[in-house]
Order: structure tokens, then sequence, then C-alpha cells
């Protein structure tokens, strides 16, 4: 294991176990989310389980690194535009991250979402279990292609996802009740979804979009829902006292 006695060994580690964290933000909300119609029972195995899923998709996909570079290749052209399997499959996740976000924003609003899993809106586990892996699929493969670009030991890779996948699991169920606790910061959640299931789907068509501008928007639209819910915490008791007066 020579390789770790390379000062720029630990540097590509940090550095791609930080992007693996920084990727799997959007895996995590939306394994939150979509657990979040299971009953409560059911809801921390559901999001152990998916996110199991994707590290295991993940290894595997390390483990066929020549294959992944393959996905590049265009298999299709349409109108002088080449597609790859990889262009293709973003575009098809993307579609189902873009339907599935919508239809759960309009069950929060149309009042037809059921945290408990008794009402007409909620899903049974394996039905919940396969959305998740779909999207696994879909997250995984932009997450290990990204990863080829910075590093080339498989090895590092794979230290890298065990890593970033165990920070996921430890926080997982944290940042899931923390959104299922806040209607507002969950309906902000599910309009991420949307932005990331269009980035994915223009990614398809080789529309590079930085997701520096994304986690930006993200991390800016978050810091304005906290300064507005500690506000809202802050004017209730000030509400309550003029009423009784």
């Amino acid at each position: 294991m020579e390789i770790f006695y390379s000062p720029d060994t630990w540097i590509s580690l940090g550095t791609l176990t930080l992007m693996e964290v920084v990727l799997g933000i959007d895996n995590i909300i939306f394994i939150s989310i979509i657990a979040g119609r299971l009953p409560q029972e059911e809801q921390k195995k559901a999001r152990m389980m998916g996110l199991s899923l994707a590290l295991v998709i993940r290894i595997i996909l390390l483990l066929f690194i020549s294959w992944l570079a393959g996905l590049t290749e265009p298999v299709i052209t349409v109108l002088d535009n080449g597609f790859s399997a990889r262009d293709l499959i973003m575009m098809g996740g993307g579609l189902f991250l873009l339907g599935k976000s919508t239809l759960e924003i309009h069950h929060k609003l149309e009042g037809i979402e059921d945290h408990g899993g008794t009402g007409k809106a909620s899903a049974s586990f394996s039905h919940i279990i396969i959305q998740i892996l779909l999207l696994d699929i879909v997250f995984s493969l932009d997450s290990i292609i990204t990863a080829i670009g910075l590093v080339k030991e498989p090895l590092i890779m794979i230290i890298a996802v065990l890593i970033s996948m165990g920070v996921m699991m430890i926080f997982a169920g944290s940042i899931g009740r923390f959104i299922e606790k806040h209607p507002t910061l969950k309906m902000l959640a599910l309009s991420f979804l949307l932005m990331i299931g269009l980035v994915l789907f223009v990614e398809g068509f080789e529309v590079h979009v930085p997701k520096g501008y994304i986690y930006f928007a993200m991390a800016f639209s978050i810091l304005v829902e906290m300064l507005n819910m500690r506000m809202m915490r802050n004017r209730k008791p000030v509400h309550l006292r003029s009423r009784f007066k």
C-alpha cells in the first residue's frame, strides 16, 4: 500500500470524500421525503436500506470503471446529436425526479399527504424502496463518473465512498425528522429536487451546469428559511401575550 505514503493520496481522499458528501445531499433529501410516506416505525428502516443500496451500487460501479468509461460514448444519434448511455440515464432519472417531486408537491398542497401510513397517500415499503433504488442508480452514476475525473485509484474511491456514506447514514435520520417537522422546509426541499431533476435532464443534452451554483442556491435558500423560522418563533410569544391583554 505504497500509495498511502504519499501526501497527495490523503489530499485526494479528503477532497473526494467531501465531494461525495456534498453530491449525496440531494440523495438524502429524496430518501428522507419519500421515506416520510411510510409509517413512523418503518421510516428509519427505509432510510438505512436506501443509503445501503446507494453504497452497494457505488461500490459495484467502481469495480467496473472500464465499463463506466464506455458509457460516455455515443450510442444513438438524433438530429446530428449523439447521446451516450450516461446521457440517457441522466435524462430518464431527471424526468423521474421531476415527476416524483411534482407529485409530492401536489399531495402536499391538496392535503392528502399522510405521515402515518394509513391514508390514501401512503405507500408500501417495497414500492418506496424501488423508487429509492431507481434514483440511487442515477445519483450513484453521476457521483462515480465525477469521482473518476478526480482520482484514478479505485481503492481511494471506495474508501471515500465508504466514509461519505457513513457520514450520510449518521445524519440522515436527523435531516429526515427536521424536514418532516417543518412543512415549509419540506416544500423547499421538494423545490430543490425539482431543480436537480431539471439539471439531470439538461445534462443529458451535454449542457453542463456547475454544481457550485446549485448548492449555493440551496444553501442560501435554507439560510433564509432558517432566519424566517427563527423570526416566527420569536414573534409567537409576543402575539400570544397581545391576545391575552
